[in-house]
């Protein structure tokens, strides 16, 4: 019996899960260094609002963005390394071919609702990108 690490189903549930994490880190610090938010009355006739509502609105703004990059992180985690895992099965290698592979499918996958030329430009893409993170992880150590 494979273990939880060796499973398709595994790889992606981990890869699902710190995508999510990720994500929520992510989208708070990007919330948090967004200076696009118009309260505090900076700019010439807009009302000033109280600091409690503005904290408030803030604070919910930050929310959302996290659960947002969390749930987006998250299906791409999951979805690549499910892929991933398919691919490699189906190929019973491990090289670039499947990051190749696997991310090009990723990536029409999420680019599915802009259209054919989208689903293509958007495969080549996370392929290109895929391949790139691969082949960096996979360097020999060099020699200091």
């Amino acid at each position: 019996m494979q273990g939880a690490m060796e499973s398709c189903f595994g790889k992606m549930a981990m890869s699902g899960v710190m995508g999510f994490g990720l994500g929520g880190v992510f989208g708070l610090f990007m919330a948090s260094m967004s200076y696009d938010t118009p309260y505090g009355g900076a700019m010439p006739n807009q009302p000033s609002i109280p600091l409690k509502e503005q904290l408030r609105i803030g604070f919910k703004d930050m929310g959302t963005r996290s659960w947002s990059m969390a749930k987006n992180f998250g299906r791409v985690g999951g979805l690549f390394s499910g892929i991933e895992c398919g691919v490699e099965g189906l190929r019973a290698k491990n090289d670039l071919w499947n990051s190749a592979a696997s991310g090009f499918l990723t990536g029409g996958i999420l680019a599915r609702n802009a259209g054919p030329q989208a689903m293509a430009l958007g495969g080549m893409g996370f392929a290109a990108f895929s391949v790139a993170i691969d082949a960096y992880m996979h360097q020999a150590p060099k020699d200091e």
